[in-house]
C-alpha cells in the first residue's frame, strides 16, 4: 500500500514514516506544491486507491478543498495532534474522509484506508466472494476452495485491485498505475502480464473447478469473475489439488 503524506514538520516525518512502514504502508512525503501540481495523476483510473494523509498545518482545510475540487476521489485522512471536535467537523465537511488523533498508529491508518477504499468500490464488508474464491481487503491472502493461497507482495497488490473491481474490466494500464505509479524504479511493460499468469496458476491449482478466474478481455484488460459453470463431476478433469480436496470432503 502506498500513500502520499504531507507533514511539514521534519521532526515528525521520521517517526511517522517508521510507523507507516511497519504497518506495510510505503509513504511518499510531499511538499505544499503537491496540492497545486501533483493532483492530476490521481484523477486517472487506478489511482483512486492511494491515500492522502495530511498532517497538522494552517492550510489543512484549504488543501482538502483543493483535492476535492481537482476531482480526486482518493481517501483523505487528516492527522491531528490533539482532539478538536470543531476542527474535525470542518475537515469532514470540506471533504476529508477521516481524522486520526495522535498517537498515530500505522495499523489503524491501514484499517481506515482499507475501509474507505472498499466502500468507494461498493463493498461494505471486509471481503468479497467470487465463486470458489474469497478475497479480503484487509491484507489477508485469498481463500480458494477452502484453502488459503500465498501471494507475493506484488501479486497481492494486483489481485486486490482486481478484487475491488470484481466483475468489471480493468485495463492493464490502470493496474500498472495502481501498483507501480509512485515507484521511481518502474519495471518493464509486460510485468503485469507476468504477475497475472502467476496468479492464474495459483488460483487454478487451488480451485476445485480448476478455473483461473482472471479473464483476459482482449483490447480492454482483465476481469476477475467466477466461471459461468463450475463442474466438479469429472474426476479425470481435475488436477491433484482438486482431487485431494474432493476426497477430503467426501
Amino acid at each position: 500500500m502506498r500513500a502520499y503524506v504531507f507533514e511539514p514538520r521534519e521532526k515528525r516525518q521520521a517517526s511517522l514514516a517508521a510507523e507507516l512502514e511497519n504497518a506495510g504502508v510505503e509513504p511518499l512525503f510531499v511538499s505544499e506544491d503537491f496540492f497545486e501540481t501533483g493532483l492530476v495523476p490521481l484523477t486517472q483510473p487506478g489511482n483512486e486507491i492511494r491515500a492522502i494523509l495530511i498532517g497538522e498545518s494552517d492550510n489543512t482545510h484549504a488543501q482538502i478543498r483543493t483535492i476535492r475540487r481537482a476531482g480526486c476521489a482518493n481517501p483523505v485522512i487528516v492527522l491531528r495532534d490533539f482532539r478538536n471536535s470543531q476542527d474535525t467537523s470542518a475537515a469532514l465537511d470540506r471533504g476529508a474522509d477521516d481524522v486520526i488523533v495522535s498517537p498515530i498508529k500505522g495499523s489503524e491508518v491501514v484499517s481506515r484506508i482499507n475501509s474507505i477504499v472498499r466502500r468507494f468500490h461498493g463493498h461494505a464488508a471486509e471481503s468479497v466472494e467470487v465463486g470458489e474464491l474469497t478475497a479480503f481487503f484487509d491484507g489477508r491472502d485469498p481463500i480458494v476452495s477452502g484453502a488459503r493461497i500465498k501471494l507475493s507482495k506484488r501479486e497481492h497488490s494486483i489481485f486486490q485491485h482486481l478484487a475491488l473491481n470484481s466483475n468489471k474490466v480493468i485495463s492493464k494500464n490502470a493496474i500498472y498505475d495502481a501498483v507501480y505509479g509512485m515507484s521511481a524504479d518502474q519495471p518493464f511493460d509486460k510485468v503485469i502480464d507476468v504477475y497475472i499468469c502467476k496468479l492464474r496458476k495459483k488460483i487454478a491449482a487451488a480451485a476445485i473447478s480448476g478455473s483461473q478466474y482472471i479473464e483476459t478481455i482482449h483490447g480492454r484488460g482483465y476481469k476477475l469473475s467466477a466461471p459461468e459453470e463450475i463442474d466438479l463431476a469429472s474426476p479425470e478433469q481435475q488436477g491433484p489439488a482438486q482431487a485431494r480436496i474432493l476426497e477430503a470432503r467426501a
